[in-house]
């Protein structure tokens, strides 16, 4: 019997936190599907489709270990869906503990065929947020370290900075 997590996000853009907590889940997970949400209230630096594609290129060398999907709507309709029934969730601070907690709580309310695994970031990524790296690019900052160079190169090239 196959392990299968799901662990939704923006991931606008994928972090070195994102992917650390990735890596470490297929210590736990034979298979990690990586959700990028679509969310129509939000404005995405990068199209879903280049998250996908950041994304997938990110996670190359763990083949399909690693799936990548979109989902839009509610994240317990996707997890059924795809029959999946345990979601990741990284964990930062205190604060992201409280948010996810009332998510998984609500999605709980939802569904019981759901459960939520939550894993703490690595010490040397607590503080990274792909809002926070945003911001920083935006204003003419070095994001060198905590994001791919890969997506470094896309994010320098995306962003203007002020």
């Amino acid at each position: 019997m196959r392990r299968l997590a799901l662990y939704p996000g923006s991931f606008d853009p994928i972090t070195n936190g994102h992917i650390d907590i990735v890596r470490r889940s297929l210590l736990v997970f034979d298979q990690v599907l990586v959700a990028v949400a679509c969310n129509m209230r939000k404005v995405p630096t990068f199209t879903a489709d280049e998250r996908v594609e950041m994304i997938r290129e990110t996670f190359a060398e763990e083949g399909d270990r690693v799936l990548v999907d979109t989902f839009q709507g509610l994240l317990v309709d996707y997890a059924r869906q795809k029959q999946i029934r345990t979601v990741l969730r990284g964990l930062r601070a205190v604060s992201d503990f409280e948010f996810e907690f009332q998510m998984a709580s609500m999605n709980r309310r939802l569904t019981d065929e759901v459960d939520y695994i939550f894993m703490m970031t690595s010490e040397e990524y607590f503080y990274v947020s792909s809002s926070l790296v945003r911001e920083v690019a935006l204003n003419g900052g070095d994001v060198t370290g905590l994001v791919p160079d890969a997506i470094k190169t896309r994010l320098d090239a995306r962003v203007q900075p002020r």
